[in-house]
């Protein structure tokens, strides 16, 4: 395998044993980086090692410091932080086992592909993949990577498994202190209604190749055009249409819904409704002189 494994060690389940490999399952994507330049040179700004009082120091100087008092550090060479003796360094333990949806989505915080380390794990590997298929568990336990130590979960995918990391719970908000002023009501059922239709309406199965990042896109064309008029005047675009959605009161929201419902490339469904609304608008048209005549 081309790629360079994250952390290499051993999953274990009670006395069993099964050498893995794990990769990072992500990468990063199209992104536009900028430097600090200084602009009467149009030099880059560059940063030094400074020590108040002394200057400019080598890297080789440096150590890392933990601060007990105020400017008193307890310092600690990289060495000594790397020999902390810590189990799950090697060894990822499946120390309990529950259902998938129990874990909160707030929690999860970066996946990482799990492979057998050789032949030999394959085996036991296939056995324990198809035995979290099956009672629809997910695997939980704890791993040391680059420095910290971590909450894991282990589940099925495809004929390997997928480790997503885990938050520890001091590290999630509880959602309640954001959540408890929003009122606990039932929405009307018109409005529910045509939500729904809404979201029918724009269903479909999961690509995340419909989606690409158009901030980037419009920063290249941004930086394309400043290169071209070589720097001369700012370029700034107002996309702002100045409408304000925090006015909008129950019968705005059943318009806008109704009229999101109606645009182009709406379901059978939606389509089939439009003209049956239009249709008694011009029965009463026609029924009026008939009326005054009586």
């Amino acid at each position: 395998m081309a790629a360079r494994a994250y952390w290499q060690g051993q999953i274990r389940l009670a006395l069993v044993s099964i050498p893995v490999e794990i990769y990072s399952a992500t990468k990063s994507g199209a992104q536009v980086a900028f430097h600090q330049v200084h602009e009467p040179s149009g030099k880059r700004i560059k940063y030094e090692k400074v020590v108040p009082g002394i200057g400019p120091i080598d890297t080789d100087e440096i150590m890392k410091g933990f601060e007990v008092e105020k400017g008193e550090y307890v310092l600690l060479d990289q060495d000594e932080i790397d020999a902390v003796k810590l189990e799950s360094k090697k060894t990822l333990e499946l120390t309990q086992f529950v259902d998938a949806h129990e874990i909160d989505v707030l929690y999860y915080e970066k996946p990482y592909f799990v492979v057998p380390a050789d032949d030999l794990a394959e085996e036991a590997f296939v056995v324990l993949r198809e035995a979290l298929k099956r009672t629809k568990k997910v695997g939980l336990g704890q791993l040391a990577m680059r420095g910290r130590e971590y909450v894991v979960s282990l589940k099925p995918c495809g004929r390997g498994m997928v480790l997503e990391t885990l938050r520890y719970a001091d590290e999630v908000h509880k959602a309640q202190g954001y959540f408890r002023d929003i009122p606990d009501a039932e929405p009307d059922a018109d409005l529910l209604g045509l939500a729904e239709s809404l979201i029918d309406k724009k269903s479909a199965k999961f690509d995340p190749a419909t989606f690409h990042d158009r901030y980037v896109d419009a920063l290249k064309g941004l930086i394309a055009r400043k290169q071209k008029q070589k720097g001369k005047r700012k370029i700034i675009e107002d996309s702002d249409s100045g409408d304000d959605a925090r006015g909008s009161n129950v019968v705005d929201l059943m318009a806008a819904l109704k009229k999101s419902l109606e645009k182009p490339g709406g379901s059978a469904k939606s389509a089939s409704k439009a003209p049956a609304k239009k249709a008694p608008a011009k029965k009463p048209a026609a029924k009026a002189p008939a009326r005054k005549r009586a």
